[in-house]
């Protein structure tokens, strides 16, 4: 009799649990894609030609929109059109058309003219985009990285890397700041073997989706290559020749004021002013979920002093260990075709550690 009972809940445990999974499926999302694959889950967002879906079995997945079939959503996502309406509504595709139904009405509008599609997640998060706050959208990331000795010489070196971002939907501000100190005692005797400081700031402004207008700010400090100051004011246009959900590529070019002031003891310090065409470019890109690559290049050409130039390249790589504890390899390397006679026309500054990241 016991056994009986037991086998009688079972069963009915087990037909609950397959009414409670049907259940579930029937109200999520489902899509069907051209090729007859189905995926069933969440519609997080169709923004540009892709279609992301939290799915059931293999989690958040990005569909290309082209490939698309058919689309039902049970819950109420958030609608663009292609007149700049947005609603609030569930949504069914057949024949090339979309159903929208929205407080008790049914609107029907061809595929194409549905520009985007949001959850409310998602819905907020770009309406945060179009009204930030001054202190809001800023991404920091940084570290404080050691490294020493301790024997027959004692060494130490300290670099910081920090980085600040600001992006919105029309803007762009960017900031950075990198400096290295490094000596060493042998024999009872210091001596400094590296000090460096660079810094500066950077804003663009979209005046299309692939055009923009960019303005900057850079200085520099290098007491082995007897550089006490460069100030350089510059600004021009670029074109964002790649813009995608994991990265993106522009290139940029314009006009330069720069000032350099050397100090080459015991020579007596002298100062450099001259105008400057710059181009370059800048990426970005999102190897996975945890890695991300940026890259910045310019070229510097004097106009003052024909023949003369300078190039700056920087580089980074920062992989999330935690939510805000990352590791991050950084390069900075700049290059002087007429530096101070006996000095070095390169001078490159890299540095890995443990570090920060923090997003407002």
């Amino acid at each position: 009799m016991r056994l009986e009972i037991r086998t009688v809940r079972s069963g009915n445990l087990f037909a609950l649990a397959m009414v409670l999974l049907l259940a579930g499926m029937a109200w999520a999302d489902q899509v069907v894609m051209k090729n007859g694959d189905r995926v069933t889950g969440e519609i997080v967002k169709k923004d540009g030609e892709s279609l992301v879906i939290k799915s059931v079995h293999f989690g958040t997945i990005t569909l290309p929109w082209a490939d698309v079939e058919t689309v039902n959503a049970e819950k109420p996502l958030n609608v663009v059109l292609l007149d700049g309406e947005t609603l609030k509504a569930t949504l069914s595709t057949t024949d090339g058309k979309v159903a929208l139904q929205s407080t008790g009405a049914t609107q029907t509008v061809p595929v194409a003219d549905v520009v985007a599609i949001r959850d409310e997640a998602e819905q907020a998060k770009y309406e945060r985009f179009l009204r930030p706050g001054i202190l809001d959208l800023w991404t920091v990331t940084g570290s404080l990285n050691l490294a020493g000795a301790k024997g027959n010489a004692e060494t130490f070196t300290m670099t910081t890397p920090f980085t600040f971002s600001r992006i919105s939907n029309s803007s762009k501000t960017t900031a950075y700041f990198n400096s290295i100190r490094s000596t060493a005692t042998v024999d009872g005797e210091d001596e400094q073997t590296a000090q460096a400081v660079r810094g500066g700031w950077g804003y663009s402004r979209d005046l299309t989706k692939k055009v923009f207008l960019n303005v900057f700010n850079d200085y520099e400090y290098d007491k082995f290559q007897s550089l006490d100051l460069r100030t350089v004011f510059g600004g021009g246009a670029g074109y964002n020749l790649w813009k995608g959900e994991r990265g993106a590529l522009s290139l940029l070019g314009g006009a330069a004021w720069n000032r350099e002031k050397f100090d080459p003891a015991p020579e007596p310090e002298f100062v450099r002013n001259s105008a400057e065409a710059y181009w370059g470019n800048d990426f970005a890109y999102r190897m996975n979920s945890r890695t991300s690559l940026t890259q910045s290049f310019r070229m510097f050409n004097n106009l003052s002093e024909g023949g003369e130039y300078r190039m700056n390249f920087d580089s980074g790589i920062t992989t999330s260990l935690t939510k805000w504890l990352v590791w991050n390899i950084s390069l900075s390397d700049r290059y002087l075709s007429d530096p101070v006679p006996g000095r070095k026309a390169n001078d490159l500054l890299y540095s890995t550690g443990l570090g920060f990241t923090f997003a407002r």
